[in-house]
């Protein structure tokens, strides 16, 4: 069995490892950090909650210390970029952990705080910079920060960054980034038309995919329970009632719909937060925080925080409502049985959902056990459907809404068009006599 200390990792990276109890690399680091070690470009596939940030940050930080360069004013070497404020937190708390025994400078720039403050903090330069791209592009066109000097290249989560809503704003930033670096994604699910996009920025790719592509986590017990929208509610509240869970995530597809679940809950007197896009960042950092220390029981979340959230102490998942893009039921579940602990995901899916209920069985090849109805709801619950009946998808526009309507304006900016001045002058308040002339018609 191959450990860290076989990996030539440099001995202060290694120091670091050790320190945080690691021995044997997950199949993602141990496929990934000898070619990346080798400086090759890398598209990486791998289960979320599988060790992928430290598949990238060790043998980046490995080049670093080799390189054992000064830092720049106002540049950086290394670009991570994340899509959620809270993955590229994340990512950067793990890159000061890995660097701790030798000298790195990391910062964080992104949406929803003070951009002054980050304009200071990249006076100095750094080493290793994590950013969301629409705060990135803004400190850039500012002149606070310039790309020139960028060695590696990572983009995490690399299916939504490349994802239209992003592309706009990652053409521009790589086109401040030397042609002449290592370029890294990684993901937990790339689909083929996003996959054939990331190699327009990959050079001679080793691709290392350790489980099938949008599978979800091997530890996590699938359930679902069909049951009408206006009960999901009630069933949510017997469902809490359970002792064995520790900490829950509940999953809404949209920010409205996350504060009217936290205004039941605690109506009820269930604790519970929300974190979505709405939220300023001292709220969602507020909420994180009470969440993780146990504080708060029960958090209520959009996408948001499907690939931001790295708790180990999640125990179970709870979909209020499906996703409407099926890879994310991927990366929802994936924030429960991490660590190597087991976890427990239950969805619960109303009639005019059952569409997406589908799609996530196609794309992870898996179907997901109908679940009993708990004791005392079983006047709640819906019979099982025909799995030979064909349903229809909803209507509406439930792929643009999946992404835009969870993340807001956490740094990034959101894809399509403004409306046209045309469009505006048509919602512009009727003027007073305008007013005037209906309320005659209506007397009349």
């Amino acid at each position: 069995m191959t450990t860290f200390s076989e990996l030539n990792l440099h001995r202060q990276v290694l120091k670091a490892v050790t320190a945080e109890g690691y021995e044997t690399p997950t199949p993602i680091q141990l496929q990934s950090i000898p070619h990346l070690l080798e400086k090759r470009d890398l598209l990486g596939i791998a289960q979320t909650g599988t060790g992928k940030t430290a598949a990238f940050a060790l043998p980046t930080l490995n080049h670093l210390r080799e390189q054992n360069q000064n830092r720049t004013p106002k540049s950086t070497k290394v670009l991570v970029l994340a899509p959620t404020r809270e993955l590229a937190a994340q990512i950067a708390e793990s890159f000061q952990t890995y660097s701790k025994f030798m000298d790195c400078v990391t910062q964080t720039v992104f949406g929803g705080v003070k951009i002054n403050k980050q304009i200071r903090a990249l006076e100095r330069g750094c080493h290793v910079l994590v950013a969301t791209p629409g705060r990135l592009l803004d400190l850039v066109n500012q002149g606070a920060v310039q790309l020139g000097d960028v060695e590696v290249l990572i983009l995490d989560e690399a299916d939504q960054m490349l994802d239209m809503g992003f592309i706009h704003d990652l053409q521009k930033i790589i086109s401040h980034v030397p042609k002449e670096r290592q370029t890294l994604l990684f993901s937990a699910t790339m689909p083929k038309l996003i996959s054939d996009l990331a190699e327009k920025y990959l050079k001679d790719p080793v691709r290392v995919s350790v489980a099938p592509e949008s599978t979800t986590a091997e530890r996590v017990t699938q359930g679902v329970i069909h049951v009408a929208n206006n009960n999901k509610l009630q069933l949510l509240g017997k469902l809490l009632d359970d002792p064995s869970i520790d900490r829950a995530l509940v999953f809404t597809r949209t920010k409205h719909g996350a504060d009217k679940v936290v205004r039941k809950l605690m109506a009820k007197k269930y604790p519970a937060m929300a974190i979505h896009g709405n939220k300023s960042q001292a709220q969602r950092l507020k909420a994180l925080a009470a969440f993780k220390s146990g504080e708060c029981r029960i958090l209520i979340a959009t996408d948001i925080a499907a690939r931001g959230i790295d708790i180990d102490g999640i125990s179970h998942v709870i979909n209020f409502e499906m996703p409407n893009v099926a890879e994310q039921y991927v990366h929802r579940i994936g924030r429960t049985a991490r660590a190597g602990r087991e976890g427990v995901s239950i969805s619960l899916v109303a009639e005019d959902e059952l569409y997406y209920l589908r799609e996530v069985e196609k794309i992870t090849r898996v179907e997901v056990e109908v679940l009993p109805a708990p004791e005392g709801c079983e006047g709640l619950v819906l019979p099982t459907p025909d799995p030979n009946v064909r349903v229809r998808k909803p209507k509406g526009p439930a792929r643009r809404s999946g992404r835009n309507q969870s993340q807001g304006r956490g740094g990034q900016r959101q894809g399509g068009n403004p409306p046209s001045k045309s469009k505006m002058r048509s919602r512009k308040r009727p003027g007073k006599n305008q007013r005037r002339r209906d309320r005659e018609k209506v007397s009349s």
